[in-house]
């Protein structure tokens, strides 16, 4: 296992296999050829033409599609689709960041349909005497995704309607119990942005990495029963657990490795320097796929 073997996991996506969607002239996400012609196809919410699926035209407002889209999604649940993961969250649609949202699509769905997604992962580090400490949660193992795999300090995705920074401090609360004055510090200091595939489903993410110092004192403390525990652990133990093993979510890899080269604990003069830091940000483009 190394660092860029944590990159190549989460950039496996094979784009062979799909083909993009549209509202109107804006690219929405991508649908896997297998999932679209079992699915989608009969739907009568998308027309296919020119290699591409298209959403129906009459739906012309970010409301009326998402109640089309909620009502479609909905009786796929009742036919089984999406496994129990339904979690009753939006995320905004939207083809590239800070473009006019075309839609919201409940969380769960979202992979399937290609839809770039994210939200903020966040660093929080102690420096001490004897050198920099990470604290490290490890997921709770009832959670239904990856349960008991340690994680970045805290992290959530993005839901419709709130800020990225205001959501940080949210789940700050939520999942470690870091009151919002020290919430509030954390800094906005990187994205790390990946297309992961898994069977028919397609992630285009943008994680936005947040670094926040916290004092020797402080200990976080599980709060909703995401987090089975945390631990403070040396940086050196954080990074060689990185990049030997797969103990870590398959995601939270990339925040972390982001983290060693802007503290400078990977070396410039490390022969994977290079590919490793243009690795961490295989961006989701408005009209190209990834770049």
């Amino acid at each position: 296992m190394s660092f860029l073997d944590h990159i190549r996991r989460c950039n496996n996506a094979d784009l062979a296999g799909f083909e993009p969607w549209f509202v109107g002239p804006h690219r929405a996400g991508f649908l896997h050829r297998d999932f679209a012609a079992d699915v989608v196809k009969g739907s009568g919410l998308f027309a296919r033409r020119d290699g591409a699926w298209h959403l129906d035209p009459g739906l012309d407002t970010p409301t009326k599609r998402t109640a089309a889209m909620r009502a479609f999604l909905l009786e796929l649940r009742e036919r089984g689709h999406f496994k129990g993961l339904w979690r009753e969250e939006q995320y905004d649609v939207a083809p590239h960041e800070g473009a006019p949202i075309l839609m919201a699509m409940e969380r769960s769905a979202v992979p399937w349909f290609g839809v770039r997604a994210g939200g903020p992962h966040m660093t929080g580090f102690v420096r001490r005497d004897d050198g920099m400490h990470i604290w490290v949660p490890r997921r709770s193992y009832e959670k239904p995704t990856f349960p008991g795999q340690l994680d970045n300090t805290v992290a959530g995705g993005q839901p419709a309607g709130l800020g990225l920074h205001e959501n940080l401090v949210k789940e700050c609360g939520e999942e470690a119990s870091i009151p919002p004055e020290l919430a509030q510090q954390a800094k906005a200091v990187s994205v790390v942005a990946y297309w992961n595939q898994s069977g028919m489903q397609l992630k285009p993410d943008i994680m936005t990495c947040f670094d926040l110092e916290m004092p020797q004192g402080f200990t976080p403390r599980a709060n909703d029963g995401e987090v089975h525990s945390f631990e403070l652990w040396p940086a050196q133990r954080v990074f060689e657990t990185v990049r030997d093993t797969t103990e870590f979510k398959y995601n939270c890899n990339l925040v972390l490795i982001d983290f060693f080269v802007r503290h400078g604990l990977l070396s410039a003069d490390d022969p994977d320097f290079v590919p490793i830091v243009c690795g961490l940000r295989m961006m989701y483009t408005p009209t190209n796929g990834p770049g």
